[in-house]
């Protein structure tokens, strides 16, 4: 249920969605949604958690297989991709990206579960590239690389959510991993 109060954020946006919005969402009057989740705010919170965490998850699980480093970032990088292009109403890009940034401004809790989540992007690639940093461009730093892939994620996002189509986005990702891992060398 928690999917589809998010669904429904992710679609419309924190401030264009209304508590109505959500009680059709999920089949749920408004008393019931009350009950079941607290107001609007609690609600987006809870789902804001909810995906921070399993995304964190996620791409730790995604970046700590073995193999050698530019193809596990390329691969990672264009499962994003794809993931930010889809959306029952078309690319929705990433749910933290494409609500919680512009929530930020005006509220502490948001802006700290999305802080929260750069935070712990950035430490799963700088561990990942810690532990390959024999891979990683000539003068490329483990933490620095981090920064540049995390913020890739972000960029993943905003361009799929603007019109990138796939092949726009395997160029952005390709233009990534060579930053972070040198230019492609052939065998």
């Amino acid at each position: 249920m928690l999917a589809l109060v998010r669904d429904t954020f992710w679609n419309n946006g924190y401030a264009a969605t209304s508590v109505d919005d959500l009680a059709t969402a999920t089949g749920l009057n408004r008393p019931s949604l009350y009950a079941a989740f607290g107001d609007k705010h609690a609600l987006y919170l809870r789902a804001l958690a909810e995906n921070v965490a399993w995304s964190v998850e996620g791409i730790r699980q995604r970046l700590e297989g073995e193999g050698p480093l530019r193809d596990t970032l390329s691969s990672f990088l264009i499962e994003a991709a794809e993931n930010t292009l889809a959306g029952d109403m078309g690319a929705r890009g990433c749910f933290v990206v494409c609500t919680a940034v512009t929530e930020a401004l005006r509220d502490s809790a948001t802006r700290a579960i999305a802080a929260g989540y750069v935070t712990n992007v950035d430490a799963v690639f700088e561990k990942r590239f810690r532990r390959s940093a024999g891979e990683l461009r000539e003068g490329v730093d483990p933490a620095s690389a981090a920064i540049v892939a995390s913020g890739m994620l972000q960029t993943l996002a905003i361009r799929a959510r603007t019109g990138s189509d796939r092949a726009a986005l395997a160029r952005v990702v390709e233009a990534a991993v060579t930053v972070i891992c040198g230019p492609r060398t052939t065998a």
